[in-house]
Parts: structure tokens; sequence; C-alpha cells
């Protein structure tokens, strides 16, 4: 009896040991999902969401509080986005049941040139400093949104976050993780200590922070549009930085701009129509890698097995050596883009996989024809917006205009000096852009706002989340929570060739006996930290709305 009740005991113990952590779902989960019927918003900033759903409670539509969201964001998270980078859009209309794409992406200079780089003896473009400034989209992606779907006052958009500027935020504990990262390399820029090192150094967590230069430029955006900033004095006030700092973006520059709308492109997976907009950002290699996959099991395979990471990053190599390629601004090539996200190329490509061994180089394919913050919203009437904007490299280019309070981003980095290449620089000429926005419908009807910012991890987190989604069952949550593979050093939009493999960064949640496995496949194994993204998201089923926030972020998702 002693003996039976001692094993009960130690039974009991075990199971607490080694219990499940969560009453519901899986065991990775960070919370459950957010569940409301009148209005949804999911930001990377409990703040910037409140700021959303305010304006949703205010008479605003999805439109109305992702560009509220979106102005404030670029205050309280400006180490990922701001007033000075681009913007991608993706609007589902409930009115027109249909999407709308919007790249608000901007060109390099239009007086830039290879040649002036290479008598430089630059072998690239910087990643910081004057050269790589592109002209700044977001702004004019504001404007372009509101006056197509907006439903209150410009004006009010701005109100919320000119107020915290002038009264000041409590910085939460990524932001000033990433503001403490920051300080080393933008430390000697002009205006970098007047902006953000207010207190003596750069804010901590906690600590309240003003922006008062900010606040001001938000108030003339508030009330001019894009007269001010494009067309007048902000834009003056800019370009005689740029150009006093020996770079290239003019009044000129400023003035031609306009963002452009674009028809997003879409691709079935088991029958969900995933939508991206098309280069000259990288969203269609998210589609790309689903539409090799899809050829296989995923879910026979199990998650987080080495059988489907390997397939996994091995469509990813072969999507990425067409990006490096062919993705790069539309204006200036003839993409087929139809092909590149058809069944019947993602056959031909899909036969290049090796079931067992790791490819260590990859060549795009013969085609016929020749840090980032991101955020989502749902209004009652069923409108919804994927958005995503980015300043590049963090905080960007270390440009900072005077008296302005933001920074410029440097997107021009990403162009090549091949005048060969689709992606070559070119005075007028958008740069290639990571940053994508993605949406997905059932049906015709809408399903899934989402989105996840990181570089070249956003193609690959879009296709984990769809199978997530669809191949393991998983809720809008766990989708985002599980453990995520993300692949490095494949082909770059300067490169067209892989040439070592490149290698895996795995988050914790893969057993050693996977990674062993993998290595024996010729895989390369590395941990990279702060490489897995940040993910929002927002689902609809039968008129109610289920939010997820990324737990590795400081996000909320939140609705009523």
């Amino acid at each position: 009896m002693i003996k039976v009740t001692l094993y009960l005991i130690f039974l009991v113990m075990t199971t607490m040991i080694h219990g499940y952590d969560r009453l519901t779902g899986e065991s990775f989960a960070s919370r459950s999902e957010v569940i409301g019927q009148n209005g949804m918003v999911a930001t990377s900033h409990p703040l910037a969401t409140q700021i959303g759903l305010d304006i949703l409670k205010n008479g605003g539509n999805a439109i109305d509080a992702a560009i509220a969201a979106n102005i404030a964001l670029g205050l309280m998270e400006p180490t990922g986005n701001g007033i000075g980078g681009d913007l991608f859009a993706i609007v589902w209309s409930a009115k027109d049941k249909k999407l709308y794409g919007l790249n608000a992406s901007g060109p390099a200079p239009q007086d830039i040139s290879i040649d002036y780089i290479k008598s430089k003896g630059l072998k690239k473009i910087p990643s910081f400093g004057p050269l790589p400034v592109s002209v700044p989209g977001a702004v004019d992606g504001w404007i372009k949104l509101h006056e197509r779907f907006g439903n209150i006052d410009f004006e009010n958009l701005f109100e919320p976050t000119i107020k915290y500027a002038q009264e000041g935020f409590p910085v939460t504990e990524t932001i000033a993780y990433y503001f403490e990262r920051s300080k080393s390399r933008y430390l000697d820029f002009p205006n970098f200590k007047e902006t953000w090192m207010q207190s003596g150094d750069t804010p901590k967590k906690g600590e309240i922070f003003k922006n008062i230069d900010l606040a001001k430029t938000l108030e003339e955006i508030s009330k001019t549009k894009r007269k001010s900033f494009y067309e007048g004095r902000l834009a003056k006030e800019i370009s005689r930085f740029i150009k006093d700092q020996g770079g290239f973006l003019s009044f000129e520059d400023m003035s031609n701009y306009q963002s452009e709308w674009v028809e997003p492109v879409s691709s079935n997976y088991r029958g969900y129509d995933v939508w991206e907009l098309p280069p000259n950002g990288q969203g269609i290699a998210a589609l790309q890698i689903l539409n090799i996959l899809e050829g296989f099991d995923l879910k026979a395979m199990g998650l987080n097995s080495a059988e489907y990471v390997h397939h996994f990053v091995e469509a990813k190599k072969i999507a990425f050596a067409d990006r490096a390629k062919y993705y790069a601004d539309p204006k200036f090539n003839n993409i087929n883009i139809e092909y590149l996200i058809s069944k019947e190329y993602a056959e031909l490509r899909r036969r290049e996989i090796n079931a067992s061994k790791a490819s260590q180089t990859d060549s795009a394919g013969v085609l016929k024809n020749g840090d980032t913050i991101y955020l989502t919203t749902a209004d009652k009437d069923g409108n919804m917006v994927s958005l995503i904007q980015s300043n590049y490299r963090g905080m960007g280019s270390g440009m900072i205009p005077n008296n302005l309070g933001f920074m410029l981003q440097d997107r021009a980095e990403l162009f090549s000096l091949n005048p060969d290449h689709a992606n070559s620089l070119m005075g007028g000429k958008r740069p290639f852009h990571t940053i994508i926005p993605a949406f997905v419908t059932k049906d015709g009807e809408p399903f899934l706002s989402f989105g996840v910012m990181g570089g070249a991890t956003q193609p690959q987190a879009h296709a984990q989340i769809i199978i997530n989604l669809v191949d393991f069952e998983m809720n809008l949550q766990e989708a985002g929570d599980a453990p995520r593979i993300v692949h490095s050093g494949s082909s770059q939009p300067t490169d067209e060739q892989m040439l070592d493999g490149g290698y895996i960064s795995l988050e914790s949640g893969f057993k050693d006996t996977v990674i062993d496995e993998l290595k024996k496949m010729g895989h390369i194994i590395k941990y990279d930290k702060g490489v897995f993204g940040g993910y929002q998201a927002i689902m609809k089923i039968n008129n109610v709305y289920f939010g997820a926030s990324e737990s590795r972020k400081d996000g909320q998702a939140s609705g009523y």
C-alpha cells in the first residue's frame, strides 16, 4: 500500500513538473486570441493599438484607424518606422467587396547614378549617410488611403500622437533595447542626440519621452496634407539638409512623388487565396514558397520535424534565387509575375528539391517572356487593412533634417551597382523592397489580414503562418507563436546566386535530434537572435474578429 501511495505521489509530481502549461491549445502559445465583434486593431505597440481603437469608436473606419496607428508608431517606435520611410497596404473594401493595393515606396533621387557611386571608390551603396536616402513615401500613402477610403477628418488622425509627442509617453522594453543598440551607430550623425538623447542617453524602459519637433512636423502635415511635406517648407528643409550632407535628394524629387495604386496578386493554397503586392516588393516570394510546398504532405511530415524544415528551406532557397534575379521596379523591367506564381512553374521548381540533401547553390528559374512595423485593423462594416511601414535597417540612414524630429530611410542601399541587374541603381527608380503586407480570402470573402516584420524573414514567415493555420490547424495566436524557421545567407537582391547554401536559424522548440538530422542533410545551423520577425493578424469568421499579436515584441491586439 505504501509503495502504491508513493508511486501515485511520484506520478502526480511528475505530471505537475512536466504538465501542460495552457488550459487550451498548443503549449507554445503565449496567450489566447483576442475576440471582438465591432472592430479590431493589432499593432506592435499597445498605445498605438488604443489610438486605433479610439478612432474606430469615434466614427472612424479601419482605414482611419490604420493611418492613426501608423502615425503613432512613428513616434513611439522610431527604431523601425516613421515619416521618413515607405509604406505598403492592402485594403479590403466592404462596400466594393474587393482588395486594393497601395505602393507608397519612393524612388532614388533623379540625379544619382552608378557611375557616381563607383567614382567614390565604393563597391556598394553605403548603408548609412546621405547616399542611400530615397524619397519617403509614407506620408503620401496616408493621404492616398484617406482620400479614397477615409471617414473622418484627416487632422483628427494626428491629434492623439501630437499630444503624446508634446506631453510624453513611456518607452516600452523592446524599443528601449533597440534604442540602446542604435546609439553607437547614429551617435555622431547630426541631430541624433538632440532628437533621441535629450536626457543625455537614449530613452530607457519606462522613461517618459517627448519629441516636440516631431509634434510640430505632424501638425504641419495634418493641416497641409502633402503640400508642405512634398511641395513646400518641409520638402525644402529635407532636400536642403540632404544636399548639405552630400546627398542627392532634391526638392523636385519630393514634389514629383506620387504613391501608386496597384493590383494585389494571389495564389491559392489548399483552398485559400493568399494575396500579396507585386514587385518592387518581395511578397510574391511567399506565394512561390507556398506553391512549391503545396505538392508535399506537410501535415504528415509533422510540425518542427527535420523533414518539414528541410523541405521548407529548400523551397525558400528556390524562391529567393528568383527574388534576387527578377524582383525589381516593374516600371523599369518586364517581370512575368503571373508565371512566377503559377502552379506550372512551381511544379518545375519542386522537382529540384532533393528530399534528403541540402542544396548548396540555387539559380533562378528561366521565365517565359522575359526592421519595420506591421499593423492591421478591421471595423464594424467589414473593412480591413493590412499595412506595413519601415525606414530600413532599424531607424534608417542617420539623416535627421534640422528641427523636424524624424530620420530619413536608407532604402536605396538595396540597389545593385551592376547596370545589367534588374534592380540596378537608376535615378527615379524604386529599389527592391523587403516590406510586405498580406491578406487571405476564402471563397471571395475576407478571411485574414496579417503581416510579419523583419527584412528577408517576411516571406518565409508569411508562408509559415499560412502553413501553421492550414496544414497544422493552429489558431491565429498559435500560428504566430509557433517556433519559426529562418534561412539566411541566400541570394540577395544585388546578386543572382547563392554560393554556400546559407544557414538556418531555429527558435527554441526544435529538438536536438531534429537539428542533428538537418546537419546530416548538409544544413548549417546557427542561431541569430532577433531575426524571427514580428507578427500581427486579424481573422474574420462569421462576422466575428479574432486578433493576434506578436509575443516577441511589445505589441497588442485589442477589439470591442
